[in-house]
């Protein structure tokens, strides 16, 4: 029976980890909502996670829009089909790939951040300084990046989804040679508010997600700047995957309620 050994030990491991990740993230939850506040590091957190994350946000959301256009017109024009572009630009940014690229960028970036900051505060002994001088942990390093990026990811996607749509509306325009009204109004007639909506929420979602991850292994990365440098690569990839994981479970529910 020796065999059965290691995975009796994964297993428990993997309930353990499962079972600090809910912990972790219940306190963390009931600390967001009750006070006392910091307004200024909500702020300061909401313009990191928020105002710098602009710039990568907006290139991958206007090329994905570029490409969406041209791939869209190889295939319609095969079935004369170029009139129905528009729909399916507006249709994928808003629903899909504005959320799902605006996500996994903020993942590589704030997701590390913060694993990066929080675990070389707790390997250098400042989150026990924190304890000491009575101030809660939880209250002070994790909450406030919970609201922030629970806050501005949606603001985030939503700008993401209109300069998607803008870069589809360039190439189909300036490129494939659509009229830029035509264009313009098979969009707005098009496009629904659940198609907004169903992404702001996934975006909200997502949000939530990259800070757990990037709080959670942070603050419980150990072992020096090795631990930190395994709880910044750890924070990235769960926080990804996490993401398409809940995207598909998501889509599914809006997929649900629309039927």
């Amino acid at each position: 029976m020796n065999f059965l050994q290691p995975i009796g030990n994964v297993t428990f491991a993997f309930l353990a980890t499962i079972g600090r990740l809910i912990v972790f993230t219940g306190t963390a939850l009931l600390h967001s909502v009750r006070s006392p506040f910091y307004p200024r590091i909500i702020v300061k957190q909401m313009i990191e996670i928020g105002y710098f994350s602009l710039p990568v946000v907006g290139l991958t959301a206007i090329f994905a829009g570029m490409v969406l256009a041209l791939q869209s017109f190889t295939g319609f024009s095969r079935f004369s089909a170029e009139s129905a572009i528009p729909n399916v630009v507006v249709l994928s940014i808003t629903r899909e790939l504005g959320p799902v690229l605006a996500g996994l960028m903020v993942s590589g970036r704030i997701a590390a951040s913060i694993a990066a900051e929080l675990g070389t505060m707790r390997v250098t002994e400042q989150v026990d300084a924190l304890t000491t001088l009575s101030t809660n942990p939880f209250k002070y390093l994790v909450a406030p990046r919970f609201i922030a990026g629970i806050t501005m990811m949606p603001i985030l996607v939503f700008i993401a989804d209109i300069i998607g749509v803008l870069g589809g509306y360039l190439v189909s325009v300036y490129q494939l040679g659509f009229n830029a009204a035509n264009y313009l109004q098979n969009t707005y007639d098009f496009v629904e508010f659940i198609d907004v909506f169903s992404g702001l929420v996934k975006a909200a979602v997502f949000g939530f997600i990259i800070t757990l991850m990037g709080c959670y292994h942070g603050y419980h990365s150990k072992g020096g700047a090795q631990g930190v440098g395994q709880a910044t690569t750890n924070a990235v990839v769960s926080a990804s995957i996490l993401i398409l994981c809940f995207n598909y479970i998501l889509t599914g529910i809006f997929f649900a309620v629309d039927g």
